[in-house]
């Protein structure tokens, strides 16, 4: 790795010309894998039922989700659609071999068109979408451009060059919002701004655009580097699937060199012991899961997961709160794939995507 990479002026690893960053080793079968690619390509195309965030100027804006968003119109709303296409692209690339690759490959070729893309930049730049899926379906637009971009395929080449404009798109809104946003977004759910600014992050270390990594570092140092004592009692709200803390922190260790980052993870999250237990940190329960928003549980138990690695990865080797750390991780990873069955669609057409993220290590040592 270190023959590959070099650090820019922010702190950030920056890929030199023609390098490619390896692969974590993947802790997931091709059966499972299988499975996940099954949910993916269950729904990337299913077009209802749809929830859609679209702004009516006119009668003329009521129209079908297949012509408002001609790539992205299946797996029940646009940002599940492009994660579920970044799910199918991870999986055949981590995958070559595997008999869904295939079908994988025909289902992101029938989206990533030129005409359907040019459709998409059409829809991001119509009248009233300034906020459209920011940041969240945005920075996984982004995490889709990163995965084609880092694969060494003729295919995968083709469609990264196809998908450019609409990621030049959303870089270009990205980088007008981010000046004027003043404080960062603390939720649970889709506008949190920290799991968002971690994936953009990604992206451009990949993409070789220092000039975004460094507003995106400059913004994360802003707006977290003096936070201390995070309220982790609180977690979680009853339908997050992702940890503001966990999140917080797991960007920052992308940001902060090893020691540094250790010091203010103590002022941060005191809770962390240094014993090997799990007690401080327990799965959630998910009570219904035909229930779309109480389904979010089994998601965050999966972004706990690779949180907690994501964690432990920023920390020297010596930091005694790596045992609970990897503990809680262990357990949490554990709870959360159990619940990725696809038997029920308000957590099958996304949880899939997590699952992924999740066992091929794609968040960790980034």
């Amino acid at each position: 790795m270190r023959a590959l990479v070099t650090v820019g002026v922010s702190g950030l690893l920056w890929l030199l010309p023609g390098a490619s960053l390896a692969q974590v080793a993947p802790r997931v079968d091709a059966t499972a894998a299988a499975r996940f690619a099954s949910l993916a390509l269950d729904c990337v195309h299913k077009e209802y039922p749809n929830k859609i965030a679209h702004v009516l100027s006119s009668d003329l804006d009521v129209r079908a989700p297949r012509d408002l968003t001609p790539a992205f119109y299946g797996c029940y709303d646009w940002h599940s659609s492009v994660h579920g296409h970044w799910l199918l692209v991870r999986l055949a690339r981590t995958f070559p071999e595997a008999p869904f690759a295939a079908r994988a490959r025909e289902a992101v070729g029938q989206s990533l068109t030129p005409d359907r893309i040019a459709g998409e930049v059409k829809y991001l730049a119509g009248s009233g979408r300034t906020s459209f899926e920011r940041p969240y379906g945005l920075a996984w637009l982004l995490q889709l451009s990163a995965e084609l971009r880092e694969w060494n395929d003729p295919q995968a080449r083709q469609w990264a060059a196809t998908l450019k404009p609409l990621e030049e798109a959303v870089v270009k809104r990205l980088l007008d919002w981010l000046p004027k946003l003043s404080k960062p977004i603390r939720i649970g759910e889709h506008d949190q701004t920290a799991f968002s600014f971690g994936l953009i992050l990604d992206w451009a270390r990949t993409a070789g655009d220092r000039a975004t990594a460094d507003l995106v570092a400059s913004r994360v140092r802003d707006f977290y580097l003096a936070d201390r004592g995070c309220p982790f009692s609180w977690e979680p709200s009853g339908q997050d699937f992702l940890s503001p803390c966990l999140a917080e922190a797991d960007l920052m260790r992308r940001v902060l060199p090893p020691a540094e980052f250790s010091a203010w993870l103590t002022a941060f999250l005191p809770v962390i012991p240094t014993e090997g237990n799990t007690a401080w940190l327990t799965p959630a329960v998910v009570t219904d899961p035909t229930d779309p928003k109480l389904a979010h549980l089994d998601g965050l138990n999966l972004s706990r997961a690779w949180m907690l690695e994501g964690i432990a990865s920023g920390l020297p080797r010596e930091d005694r709160r790596l045992p609970a750390l990897r503990a809680a991780a262990a357990q949490h990873r554990d709870a959360g794939v159990r619940a990725v069955t696809g038997e029920h669609y308000e957590g099958g057409h996304w949880l899939g995507s997590f699952a992924v993220y999740l066992t091929t290590g794609r968040g960790v040592g980034r």
